[in-house]
């Protein structure tokens, strides 16, 4: 199997997040600022060695830092987030940039085109839209390819039968779907590829992707796709139950509201059964822990693990693509560097490296 991490590129500060959340604004004030809980809650969580990045560094140093810890640990490649608006308009774009100028830089990478309107829902504030998704028509889709062409061309960018992978997180919210494929195989065949290979989420949205003539394979989003799709009615309704407890239990004895945390373990049974869709593929995914209270503060999900239960975990996922005959398929985690979700695989000061050595010790095993 081969480990695909996940990796938001939000850890540098950019004219809109300045605007919106506070000048400096990066993925760090948010995880520096957590809140504690209850007595257990493992928050704020804090880098090995105070490693507080800055991703709009140009010598490309953080790349390197993070290519070298995920070769040494078995990471095979990064999925990095993407974020395109219409006309051309992006977020966050520059650490990829950054990459593409330090071929140097020994990574495997694809992207993940995040393709969700932009909206103020952290930090309890009230919903408002900051950067509305639209899509377009063959113009749009056109000028979409022409600037992803630059790194299909980079000779580390991951692809599969001289296809580019392309993610995208939301598909079923673009109306011409495969209209805007049509279009991107064209234009990758006349750039010297064979298409390219679409691989769409099975995320934590209602809906799933149904227009299976416009994708090549899915991807299982974890723990979304698992908590809105996969888990069994038992294990939703204990759930439930267990949080409707804890939260009457705070408003009787009047305290601040807190977060119910549930156990990794019971998402990670379900990892292994989603193995195909609608006749695609789906490529397995895990997660490493979860906890968005940095983001979402009271009403912020919390799910507990160890590196030996994600160890197990990965292990069943290896020891279910041998049976399909899939060793080699990718498996997508999240995430390399969520922390403001509690979701990463880089060093921290409670388990350093821990999550990297569980995967080392699952790929070689």
């Amino acid at each position: 199997m081969k480990i695909l991490a996940m990796y938001l590129p939000q850890f540098h500060e950019i004219e809109e997040n300045n605007r919106w959340w506070g000048k400096g604004y990066t993925e760090w004030t948010a995880v520096k600022n957590a809140q504690k809980y209850f007595s257990a809650h493992m928050q704020p969580r804090v880098p090995l060695n105070d490693n507080y990045y800055d991703l709009s560094d140009k010598s490309g140093s953080v790349w390197k830092w993070q290519a070298d810890l995920a070769r040494e640990y078995g990471v095979y490649g990064f999925c990095i987030y993407h974020y395109w608006f219409k006309t051309g308009s992006q977020l966050l774009e520059k650490p990829m940039e950054i990459l593409l100028r330090h071929p140097e830089i020994d990574l495997n990478y694809c992207i993940c085109w995040a393709n969700e309107t932009w909206k103020r829902t952290w930090y309890s504030v009230k919903r408002e839209i900051l950067k509305k998704q639209e899509y377009g028509d063959r113009s749009e889709w056109e000028n979409h390819f022409n600037y992803l062409l630059q790194f299909f061309k980079d000779p580390r960018y991951i692809k599969i039968d001289n296809k580019p992978v392309v993610n995208i997180y939301h598909s079923y919210e673009i109306p011409y779907l495969k209209e805007m494929r049509d279009v991107w195989d064209e234009l990758a065949r006349q750039s010297g590829f064979a298409g390219i290979y679409l691989v769409v989420g099975n995320t934590g949205a209602i809906q799933r992707e149904t227009r299976i003539d416009a994708i090549d394979a899915y991807y299982n989003y974890e723990p979304g796709n698992t908590s809105k799709h996969i888990m069994s009615r038992m294990d939703r309704t204990f759930r439930k139950i267990r949080h409707g407890v804890k939260k009457y239990g705070m408003r009787l004895i009047k305290r601040k509201k807190a977060p119910c945390p549930d156990a990794a373990t019971t998402y990670y049974k379900y990892t292994t059964l989603l193995t195909s869709y609608n006749s695609k593929k789906c490529y397995l995914g895990t997660f490493s822990a979860y906890d968005d209270t940095p983001r979402r503060q009271y009403k912020g999900a919390i799910i507990k693990s160890t590196p030996g239960e994600f160890y197990s975990n990965l292990m069943e996922i290896k020891t279910t693509l041998h049976a399909l005959n899939r060793d080699d398929d990718f498996v997508y985690i999240t995430a390399w560097n969520e922390w403001g979700e509690g979701a990463y695989l880089e060093p921290d000061t409670m388990n350093q490296y821990k999550y990297l050595e569980a995967i080392k010790k699952a790929v070689r095993d």
